[in-house]
């Protein structure tokens, strides 16, 4: 289950994370005018694309991968302190060894220390200021987020009703037990599964600011399960999301599909704007929502219940209400976005 694999590095240089950053980038690219049907409180809205959806993931996972960067950039630093934060241990030692120069000795241990290990030198010992433990539970939970919201949007495109993506497919992954058409979009699960739990472990290295004197008893001891859990199911969540990334089949001609499922209505929001200047805002409102409910009622076109609106004929013709009623009309600017965003990092 790749999911629950060790990770590899999540950073800045030819990481897990920028797999999946790249293949959105070109889903994004790819498909910057393809249109499909945005979805708000569960339902369709207005139309969007799915270059902007792509683009969407790739933003979240260009963030998460910039707070890592910046998290082993310095954030990560070597506990070194002795008892109880003084060094005074590893002075005496130092002095019964013959250092002459105790008053820089302590800076000159902590720096050989971080280079040994290749972490970050600390300003002051930190055993009882759990600051770096905060920021990574934060990181990793970002992480998981941010990979989560892409694989919550795949399930919810996958659903039979929807069909606009599908997972990559692989022979006996996926398939139900007792439903043998069934193809369960696997890969998503797991990814979703690791980011509702991450949280929940960071949550309690987060709680571990409130460490009590130089020293916590049972505060930073509980950080070490939920800190290898976090590295875990983020780190696998990262690499499973390569898969999914660079197998996601999709399905521009069942997103133009979906878009005609309302007859037109999902754009009333557009037709009211055009006719607001002439009709007055609340009546072009009004008008807009009951013409759609007859739309809605007697399953006609919302441009065909338009036009034969006597309200309507005195001010659009046939033609314009079709143009205005086309969903592929009204993606505002998509295109101008996702433009934008692909100018960021890749």
């Amino acid at each position: 289950m790749p999911c629950w694999s060790p990770p590899a590095r999540c950073g800045s240089s030819g990481t897990t994370c920028a797999v999946p950053r790249t293949r959105s980038g070109r889903l994004a690219a790819a498909h910057r005018d393809t249109p499909a049907a945005a979805r708000t409180l569960a339902l369709q809205a207005v139309p969007t694309t799915f270059g902007l959806r792509a683009a969407g993931w790739r933003q979240l996972v260009l963030e998460a991968e910039e707070r890592v960067a910046r998290l082993l950039d310095g954030g990560l630093p070597v506990a070194l302190g002795g008892a109880a934060g003084t060094l005074a241990g590893y002075l005496e030692y130092a002095r019964l060894a013959g250092e002459r120069d105790l008053g820089t000795y302590p800076g000159r241990l902590a720096a050989l220390f971080a280079e040994e290990t290749g972490l970050a030198r600390p300003s002051l010992p930190w055993h009882a200021l759990r600051t770096p433990m905060a920021d990574l539970a934060a990181v990793l939970s970002l992480t998981a987020g941010a990979l989560g919201k892409f694989a919550l949007d795949v399930q919810n495109l996958t659903r039979t009703e929807v069909g606009e993506v599908a997972e990559p497919a692989v022979a006996g992954r996926g398939s139900s037990s007792a439903m043998p058409h069934k193809r369960n979009p696997v890969l998503a699960t797991m990814i979703r599964t690791a980011a509702l739990q991450v949280p929940a472990f960071a949550l309690v290295l987060t709680q571990q600011l409130l460490a009590e004197d130089e020293r916590s008893a049972g505060g930073w001891q509980a950080e070490w399960v939920p800190l290898r859990e976090c590295l875990r199911l983020a780190g696998g969540a990262a690499r499973t999301a390569v898969e999914l990334a660079e197998g996601l089949e999709v399905r521009p001609e069942r997103m133009r599909s979906n878009l005609g499922l309302t007859g037109g209505q999902m754009v009333s929001e557009r037709v009211s704007a055009v006719l607001a200047p002439r009709l007055g805002k609340a009546v072009a409102k009004r008008l807009l929502t009951e013409l759609s409910g007859e739309a809605a009622a007697t399953g006609r076109p919302l441009a065909d219940v338009l036009s034969a609106d006597s309200r309507v004929a005195g001010v659009l013709t046939p033609e314009e209400c079709a143009e205005l009623c086309d969903p592929e009309r009204y993606v505002g600017g998509a295109g101008a976005l996702v433009d934008a965003a692909l100018t960021r990092g890749d």
